[in-house]
């Protein structure tokens, strides 16, 4: 093999195998003892069978074993194939997304090494200069509020906004924000992010990430509102998101697909106007686990360690305008910071929850039925005249989003934001 195994990882993938053996995994044991001595053929065929383990039932009952088996089948195929930038890396990625703990730092390690390694290839400069300009467009849409107004949902921007802040303090936060469970942009606070400037030039984007494969949602058909539901390995719930590529769309169609595509690749998608179906999301996905470099683009708000603030999970929620998160409310305390482009947020108390229609299935119970951009009121007449704040999250803001709170979300341009979830473990009072 061109990148030898240390000492720690054997002992790691020693006992790894023992267990899976002990599960009845004999086959794949083999197949991986011969990947280690470089046999490709025995790589894939160990990370084939772990895949079918990984897909034999639902997520949460996939044992923790083989999830680090199919971990290391993609570190076996990904060392195998170092010659192979892309296949590689691919392999790598897979391992991250799908596999287990286990062998995490081995495959960072290794994507690492990878990684900076020289590697040819690029387009010409003007290619360069045309991508360039697209995506400088792309950030500026909407820009007009005229024209915005016009794709938002009807009453947008004529109730009560969400107060606007500058650069408060921690302390100013909890006491007027956190402790009250109100909502408040807050800007000035990130303007020292390493992203605001670096995100902007697509080329730094392709340079650090292109060559990585990501989860993303894209539609299958034009106008299609689609239902992602995307499981993270170290997270024990469902994420629940949602895209629209139009207005007034059932979005419990199966008219949907995830796919697995390089950045590049999903970059190129983000002004595929011309061709609706490869319109794409990459949505609520742990990017900055996967991805070191990106991470250190970004540093967690002050604001999140608010009644000792324990983290949850921080996501990237990256793509083209006209993405819709439609009316849900989440279970921790939310921080979304705005680091491209500009989106439109409407949101609800948690105390008028019942007129807003929940949905009763179990999975949807956090989503409300009522279709903001389509309005039924003949079926939800209670919607109608409820009170809500809104706002246009401007790039460089922070939005404070409490447990419960409702929230409607519509990209008015291409679209980068982040989001910081956190758990309290001081209760909020309710004075």
């Amino acid at each position: 093999m061109g990148m030898a195994a240390g000492a720690g990882e054997a002992e790691r993938v020693a006992a790894l195998l023992r267990e899976i053996t002990g599960e009845g995994g004999f086959v794949f044991v083999a197949s991986a003892e011969k990947a280690a001595a470089g046999d490709l053929r025995a790589a894939e065929a160990a990370r084939e069978m772990a895949w079918e383990q990984l897909h034999s039932g639902p997520w949460s009952e996939v044992g923790a074993a083989w999830r680090d088996a199919y971990a290391l089948a993609c570190l076996h195929v990904a060392r195998l194939r170092a010659a192979d930038r892309p296949a590689a890396l691919r392999a790598l990625d897979m391992g991250l997304i799908m596999g287990g703990d286990l062998l995490r730092a081995d495959l960072e390690a290794t994507l690492a090494r990878i990684s900076a390694e020289p590697f040819g290839g690029g387009v010409g400069a003007k290619a360069v200069d045309e991508e360039g300009q697209r995506w400088r467009e792309g950030l500026d849409r909407n820009r007009d509020m005229a024209d915005a107004i016009k794709i938002l949902p009807a009453k947008s921007l004529s109730c009560k906004k969400v107060e606007r802040r500058a650069h408060i303090s921690l302390e100013e936060f909890i006491c007027n924000y956190f402790l009250r469970q109100s909502p408040v942009i807050i800007s000035g606070c990130i303007d020292d992010w390493p992203a605001r400037t670096k995100w902007k030039d697509i080329k730094y984007l392709k340079k650090i990430a292109g060559d990585r494969t990501v989860p993303v949602e894209c539609a299958i058909l034009r106008n299609v509102v689609q239902l992602v539901l995307s499981v993270w390995k170290s997270q024990h719930y469902f994420a629940l998101a949602f895209e629209t590529l139009d207005v007034g769309k059932n979005y419990l169609c199966n008219e949907w697909k995830q796919e697995l595509i390089t950045f590049s690749q999903f970059l190129e998608r983000m002004w595929s106007t011309d061709c609706p179906s490869k319109l794409t999301y990459l949505a609520q996905h742990p990017l900055f686990e996967q991805i070191k470099e990106l991470s250190e683009d970004i540093i967690v708000p002050d604001y999140c360690y608010a009644g000792g603030g324990e983290l949850q999970s921080l996501n990237a929620w990256f793509g083209p305008h006209g993405t819709v998160t439609p009316l849900h409310h989440d279970p921790h305390h939310n921080i979304l910071a705005q680091v491209l482009g500009r989106k439109y947020i409407r949101l609800y108390p948690a105390s008028i929850s019942e007129d807003l229609y929940p949905h009763t299935e179990t999975m949807l119970s956090n989503t409300s039925q009522v279709d903001l951009d389509n309005m039924n009121l003949k079926e939800f007449p209670k919607a109608e005249n409820l009170e809500f704040m809104d706002c246009i999250l401007e790039e460089g803001d922070l939005l404070y989003i409490p447990p419960k709170w409702w929230h409607y979300v519509r990209s008015l341009s291409i679209s980068f934001s982040v989001s910081f979830w956190w758990r309290a473990t001081v209760l909020p009072s309710r004075g």
